[in-house]
């Protein structure tokens, strides 16, 4: 049985910090609705451009996953009571719409927890509810930005620089989830729910937590750049001299040293004064770094790993994006999932790391825009095929189709 089997969400997220927690509640087995207004969740526009796809773009498709999409026009007086009305229907109701949004339509707290006392209802925003910046704008490099990533990123004499990760919004989205699954245990004990808000900016601070240790809360941290750690510690290039054909190189004990120089089979590194101790060897770090990427040039980036790995070194090669679709790893353990999309055919979709033995939940593709409209609003409020029809020609609501 799926972990979350019976949790119901209400989704009115977007983009990608709100629809990646209620994709990973989704994953874990829990009926995810999205609600969505007449034009949709913006993220369906987002790379449609440059996609190959009739349908949905790659980025929707890619966040989600394994839900439902309802469409009602919340912005009508009919439709916000439609949405109160499916209230008493749900666990949870989890939006990051942008400052002000949620306070325009009147669905507060306030107005969902009367009709559902005990409604978990989160709120995802970029600076969080109170504060100074509260009302301010945010996207994820935006977040990251005012968490501190971009100060650590870089050469140490260059400007800051954004990581390419989202971790602003999948980091978020994924912390509030586990905040939502918190209090859905929670309220099996007190029957009661609550109210979840989660900023962004301290969503991204969780991964800052190793940095900077030396001068904690005095001075800022120093930008990584190419090297992190001690002497042999770094990235090395590899043959191909392609943009990403690197290694990243971990040598953090004696021990793994001693074997890291016995897998190189270098004579220097065991004779010679400069590198025979930790001192020495961060002293001459420079000649030590040239005379490792002297070996790793002469071998594909793969190539180094394959012989450094076994021999218990920390080492990977720098993936790109396509090795991720690629890597003999990742295949063998069917990272990469493909599902039969209804407009686009079959599409790749990378899989979850939440592998548990006692839940297994299939991989489904993303809803078409109002897809389930009629089987939710038939299921949850009773509604037949005349109450529907009238809803559709008031243009409340939509289904396969917006309603503009």
């Amino acid at each position: 049985m799926p972990a979350l089997d019976g949790m119901r969400v209400l989704d009115m997220t977007q983009y990608e910090a709100g629809t990646s927690c209620t994709q990973y509640l989704a994953w874990l087995g829990a009926d995810v609705v999205k609600v969505e207004g007449p034009r949709g969740d913006p993220g369906r526009q987002t790379g449609k451009a440059v996609s190959p796809h009739p349908g949905d773009p790659q980025y929707f498709m890619n966040y989600n996953a394994n839900k439902r999409s309802v469409v009602i026009d919340l912005k009508r007086p009919e439709g916000r009571e439609l949405l109160l009305d499916m209230a008493p229907h749900y666990d949870v109701f989890v939006e990051n719409y942008g400052p002000g949004v949620i306070e325009a339509l009147d669905l507060s707290y306030e107005a969902m927890r009367e009709r559902n006392p005990a409604l978990i209802y989160t709120r995802i925003k970029g600076f969080g509810l109170s504060g100074p910046y509260a009302d301010y704008k945010v996207y994820d490099w935006v977040a990251q930005a005012a968490a501190g990533t971009f100060s650590t990123t870089g050469e140490p004499d260059g400007p800051p620089m954004h990581p390419g990760p989202s971790f602003a919004d999948s980091g978020t989205g994924i912390q509030a989830a586990l905040a939502i699954t918190a209090a859905y245990v929670q309220r099996q004990r007190t029957g009661e729910g609550q109210h979840i808000e989660v900023s962004m900016q301290e969503s991204v601070t969780m991964f800052m937590r190793t940095l900077g240790l030396a001068t904690w809360g005095e001075e800022p941290a120093p930008r990584q750049g190419i090297s992190h750690g001690g002497a042999a510690t770094s990235t090395y290039p590899c043959k191909g001299d392609g943009p990403n054909d690197w290694v990243f190189i971990m040598v953090a004990t004696t021990r793994m040293w001693d074997a890291f120089c016995v897998a190189l089979d270098i004579p220097e590194l065991f004779t010679d004064e400069r590198f025979t101790s930790a001192e020495a060897r961060v002293r001459h770090k420079g000649e030590l770094y040239d005379l490792i990427a002297g070996w790793t040039r002469r071998h594909t980036k793969q190539g180094v790993m394959d012989c450094l790995g076994p021999a218990g070194v920390p080492c990977s090669y720098v993936f790109d994006s396509l090795d991720l679709f690629t890597d003999r790893h990742l295949q063998a353990r069917e990272f990469i999932q493909t599902v039969e999309h209804p407009v686009n055919g079959p599409v790749r979709l990378m899989s979850h790391p939440l592998r548990m033995s006692a839940s297994d939940v299939p991989y489904a593709p993303s809803p078409l825009l109002g897809q389930h409209t009629a089987e939710v609003l038939g299921a949850d409020l009773g509604f037949g095929a005349e109450r529907l029809a009238e809803l559709r020609e008031a243009r409340v609501i939509g289904d396969g189709a917006a309603i503009e």
